[in-house]
């Protein structure tokens, strides 16, 4: 409501009334309620005198104020009307004079006082003011034709203000706008500024009603939509009932059930709707009528948007980890990574981590400690011979027995969209003319692709990006370049002794026991019998064989369980029993005895199950110049040998070699084993010390095993696989390690006990080799 004033005296000083979301305008009567005891004094001390007050708004009306709020400058000087005065508040009805600018405060106590300056408005008009005052009165008739909440009376009242100020006052206040956008209207002091912001702010208001009145009337068309499909559909369960469809119906409607319940994304839901209504209108007997209904529970059962929620106790995690496994710092410290960094940032996408290492030495194991540690379910699936692509995506639906990939099988079994998913032998996939697996897999294991994966059945985007994907390989170079980028590398290497003793005890040994079905019996393992068994028996990297020969010794005494009388409860397995229980050795300690002749060379080698260590032979005898490699020796490998006699005859007369030795012999090198395949540069040095021994007739230094590629010129170069190499070498007794000084940084990857138990000579040339071999 808005009514002239006259030219009111308004005083210099005034008591300041803050108001929390109300803005008020010259001419303008409101209603205020005052609850604070201050400002009702306030109200009663000016009308005791001039009747007077200012109102000016807070700036933040959520903040509670203990002082003096803080104020917008600009405020309006009122008048009070009418004052009443109730138990906990009072009501006071005020008219806008004049805007007012506060200049000082002079008071605080009892209440706000302050010296003000009356803002003069300006009142004429041009050409321009009359055109904004134009289309303040159109865009302000539109608001109130638009809008439900505003009397058709303001169409013609806005008619009669002829006053420009006055009209931008009155559109803004009496329409629903933002009491910020009046606060700026109220400190316009200029008059085209007022009319364009005040024209601003009432476009602006009249563009939120048309979209709200689009929003509501597409609304209204969708509930009059429904009810006719609603009205059509009883219709049709109506005709199914007459032919005898109610089984059909019901399974229609139990489908329709599950899509309300389940929670799905906006592009899922509508794909599903789609389907259950184009199988309501296929015929149960049509061959389409299982296929789209298969379709539609996978749909329905995969878990969208169901997460399990993680678990981030380090400390937890860590006892997990070590009451699962042994040793495996590396991998355990990454894990712990993985938790405290998803502490810190919840929105950290999971890592692909790939477990490279032999057989038996707990990398699929390793996966469900982990699943455990983070409280995720577990899945695993093995991609050992894979050829298809289909397997990864899945089929197309018109193929007969269509299926989603191994990926969105995974997904369904685990119940949740952010499982820890193992992918074992990643390094075994084929390649056919039905596809690449590897190359399906980038977009799998792709964290900048895989929130949106495409399964060829589905058809919809699947995100995998929440799975924290775990792969496993026995060796790298079988898996695709661009597939080996986009994960992340832990080498689980081979175990010791002492490190195999231990897990034997705490792990193998009471698994064991348990299997077998001698938990009421005593069963002890002595450690010499166990270190027997690892040295004679198994002589591997992991753990495979140890479990299985365990397991053998468990079945031996339950046959005597089983054959004696209930006291035999106890027994005791030491060094001198094992072989009671397992026969005869597998193998045998003769490192001594086939290096003893010259031309025997201990060479180590890394193989995808693990370290070994090799004797290399060599002969001489009457021929023609020729040099023979035999044991399925690669390319490079027959290079290095090639090479070793190079250097030997280069320089025969530095070593005391008689330098015509290669006229009228033949050479013949051979590395036992002849039915594996063998290759790779680390055997250089050990087939060069071979010839050495050979031709200077001098036996190589027993129990001392060497590693490193040998150059023309005497240098030896650095190789991989050291610490593989070196655990091989100290399971099979040996005492002395030749490697390469520059893979010197590689020791420190070795267990401590290992290094203490061998001697290490870091060398760079060959003389240096044949030094200390050929002492």
């Amino acid at each position: 409501m808005q009514q002239e004033v006259t030219q009111v005296q308004i005083p210099e000083i005034l008591p300041i009334l803050p108001a929390r979301d109300t803005v008020i305008f010259p001419r303008m009567v409101l209603p205020l309620m005052v609850r604070e005891e201050k400002y009702i004094r306030l109200i009663e001390d000016s009308l005791k005198t001039h009747k007077m007050l200012v109102v000016s708004m807070v700036k933040d009306p959520e903040k509670t104020y203990e002082g003096v709020p803080d104020m917008y400058e600009v405020g309006t000087a009122c008048q009070i009307l009418r004052f009443t005065k109730g138990p906990d508040a009072a009501l006071i009805m005020v008219q806008g004079i004049a805007r007012v600018r506060i200049m000082l405060m002079t008071a605080i106590e009892p209440y706000p006082q302050a010296r003000i300056e009356r803002l003069e408005e300006p009142d004429y008009k041009d050409k321009e003011i009359e055109a904004l005052m134009a289309s303040i009165r159109s865009v302000y008739k539109q608001i109130v034709e638009i809008s439900p909440h505003l009397p058709p009376e303001l169409m013609h009242l806005i008619d009669t203000v002829d006053k420009p100020g006055t009209l931008a006052d009155m559109s803004v206040s009496s329409i629903n706008i933002d009491r910020k956008k009046q606060q700026k209207i109220l400190e316009s002091v200029d008059l085209k500024e007022r009319l364009k912001q005040a024209l601003l702010f009432l476009n602006e208001e009249l563009e939120v009603l048309r979209i709200g009145k689009d929003i509501q009337d597409k609304v209204r068309e969708g509930i009059d939509k429904s009810q006719r499909e609603y009205y059509l559909r009883e219709q049709l369960k109506a005709i199914q009932r007459e032919l005898g469809m109610k089984d059909e119906m019901a399974e229609i409607e139990e489908l329709r059930e599950k899509l309300k319940k389940k929670k799905l994304p906006d592009h899922v839901r509508e794909v599903a709707e789609k389907e259950i209504d184009r199988l309501s209108r296929i015929h149960p007997s049509s061959a389409e009528y299982p296929v789209a209904r298969t379709y539609i529970d996978w749909l329905l059962e995969l878990p969208w948007m169901e997460s399990t929620e993680d678990n981030l106790d380090v400390k937890r995690a860590r006892k997990i980890l070590d009451k699962y496994h042994y040793n495996l710092e590396k991998v355990k410290k990454r894990i712990l990574e993985y938790l405290a960094v998803r502490k810190l940032n919840p929105e950290h996408k999971g890592p692909i981590l790939c477990f490279v290492g032999p057989p038996g030495t707990g990398k699929t194991s390793l996966g469900r400690a982990i699943a455990e540690a983070l409280g995720r379910k577990f899945v695993r699936v093995s991609l050992g011979g894979i050829r298809d692509e289909a397997e990864i995506r899945g089929h197309r639906r018109t193929y007969v027995g269509a299926l989603p990939g191994r990926i969105i099988q995974g997904i369904r079994k685990a119940g949740s969209n952010n499982p820890v998913f193992m992918l074992d032998e990643i390094d075994k996939i084929g390649l056919d003319f039905r596809g690449d697996p590897a190359s399906a897999l980038l977009e799998v294991l792709d964290p900048e692709q895989n929130y949106a994966f495409s399964d060829h059945y589905l058809e919809v985007e699947f995100d995998l990006s929440k799975v924290m994907f775990i792969t496993t390989a026995n060796q790298l170079d079988p898996i695709p370049a661009p597939l080996r980028d986009r994960m992340e590398i832990l080498e689980l290497t081979g175990y010791t002794e002492d490190e195999k003793v231990n897990i034997a005890k705490r792990f193998i040994i009471p698994k064991q026991v348990k299997e077998h079905g001698l938990e009421g019996i005593t069963v002890q393992f002595r450690d010499s019998a166990i270190r027997r068994i690892i040295r004679e028996y198994t002589r591997e990297a992991g753990l495979r064989n140890l479990e299985r020969e365990i397991g053998a010794i468990c079945r031996g005494i339950a046959i005597k369980v089983a054959e004696q009388d209930k006291d035999s409860r106890k027994f005791v397995i030491t060094k001198n029993r094992v072989q009671e229980y397992l026969g005869k050795p597998k193998f045998t300690l003769d490192v001594a005895e086939r290096t003893s002749t010259p031309g025997v060379a201990i060479g180590m080698a890394w193989t995808p199950t693990g370290g070994e260590i090799l004797f290399i032979e060599a002969t001489i005898m009457p021929g023609e110049k020729s040099l023979v490699l035999t044991g399925q020796l690669g390319d490079v490998m027959k290079e290095s040998a090639q090479i070793a006699l190079s250097y030997l005859r280069s320089r025969a007369e530095q070593f005391g070699i008689d330098k015509d030795f290669y006229k009228q012999h033949d050479i013949h090198i051979h590395v036992p084993a002849g039915a594996i395949p063998k290759d790779g540069p680390s055997a250089g040095i050990t087939m060069l010390t071979a010839l050495a021994s050979l031709l200077l007739n001098k036996p190589v230094k027993p129990f001392l095993a060497m590693t490193g590629e040998v150059t023309l010129r005497g240098l030896v170069l650095p190789v991989g696989g050291i610490k593989d190499k070196v655990l091989a070498a100290s399971r099979s007794g040996i005492k002395e390690v030749i490697i390469p000084s520059d893979n010197k940084n590689d020791l420190d990857e070795i267990p401590a006990h290992v290094r203490k138990e061998l001697e290490f000579h870091l060398v760079k040339k060959v003389e240096d080799v044949l030094k200390i071999a050929l002492p």
